[in-house]
């Protein structure tokens, strides 16, 4: 199998970022990481032999995946994936820095897949979910976040004149490398990648500043856990998470009879050959002889 061909898409770099302490740490977004957690803990199987979190940055989920083997936390910032390895050490986390339209890891190589607040960052989406599709275990789970573009502040906007069409089923580009996905359309892009949509759910729906000002945040996350299956099918919150499954091995053609914990993770994004030998200081292809680095802990892939 072969990497994918053709110009890279553009990737949006948190690198050295304080995107940490900016956005989540201390900025008053308590109540988005708890009814996050909500979520992921309802959809995502609660045990498995090896999962990976793809835009894991600096870990804020990691604490989730306590009931799986192995945890291989991606992204596309080192820094990042550094300051989580400090934290979390590396009894069951590995750490890889790498892109996700050119993943680094071997074909069905982790039987879960986590993707949270990084979808509305990925210009080819139908790119990305093959490649989500290829890393999974036939019949593997992703739980899989996105932005809602038919969110109900939006369609009150629109109303109001002062908005863009929510109804629309193309993505919106509301900043650069920042975009709002219809379900539909997501779910769409899901189904031609060969998986089967199981559940949703709709998340968020009391993110107004007025709200969290005013109201005691185990308020609200009690609210919003309770409404986030009943208002799914209407999807009137800004976030949106699904779980879906992949493909059979029949549609796929992969076997999948190694079990994940025995099989080897990584392979070449530069030409796609798999497995690749580690080393004590890279990993190394054997059919191109591309050196990938590991530096800090992390392997570099970038």
């Amino acid at each position: 199998m072969s990497a994918p061909s053709g110009p890279k898409p553009p990737i949006i770099d948190y690198e050295a970022s304080t995107y940490r302490t900016d956005f989540w740490q201390g900025q008053g977004r308590e109540y988005e990481d708890a009814v996050e957690r909500v979520a992921l803990r309802r959809l995502l199987p609660p045990t498995g032999e090896r999962l990976v979190d793809i835009g894991a940055g600096f870990g804020r989920l990691a604490d989730l995946y306590a009931g799986y083997r192995q945890v291989v936390l991606v992204d596309y910032s080192q820094s990042q994936l550094e300051y989580a390895r400090q934290q979390l050490g590396d009894e069951r986390f590995i750490y890889v820095a790498a892109d996700l339209y050119r993943l680094p890891l071997a074909t069905g190589a982790v039987d879960a897949a986590v993707m949270v607040r990084v979808l509305h960052h990925i210009a080819h989406v139908p790119a990305a979910m093959q490649q989500l599709a290829r890393i999974l275990t036939p019949q593997g789970a992703l739980v899989l976040e996105f932005a809602n573009k038919r969110h109900f502040k939006n369609i009150a906007r629109y109303l109001l004149g002062r908005g863009v069409n929510p109804f629309a089923q193309e993505p919106y580009e509301f900043a650069e490398l920042h975009y709002d996905f219809h379900p539909a359309w997501v779910r769409a892009r899901l189904i031609e990648a060969g998986f089967q949509v199981e559940a949703r759910r709709s998340v968020s729906l009391l993110r107004t500043g007025f709200l969290k000002r005013r109201v005691p945040t185990r308020w609200l996350v009690a609210v919003d856990a309770a409404l986030q299956r009943p208002t799914a099918a209407l999807a009137p919150a800004p976030s949106q998470f699904v779980r879906a499954r992949a493909a059979l091995p029949s549609v796929r053609g992969v076997t999948g009879a190694v079990p994940v914990a025995r099989q080897r993770l990584f392979r070449c994004p530069a030409c796609g050959h798999e497995p690749l030998i580690e080393e004590a200081d890279a990993v190394v292809c054997r059919q191109c002889q591309e050196r990938w680095p590991i530096v800090n802990g992390v392997y570099v892939f970038k």
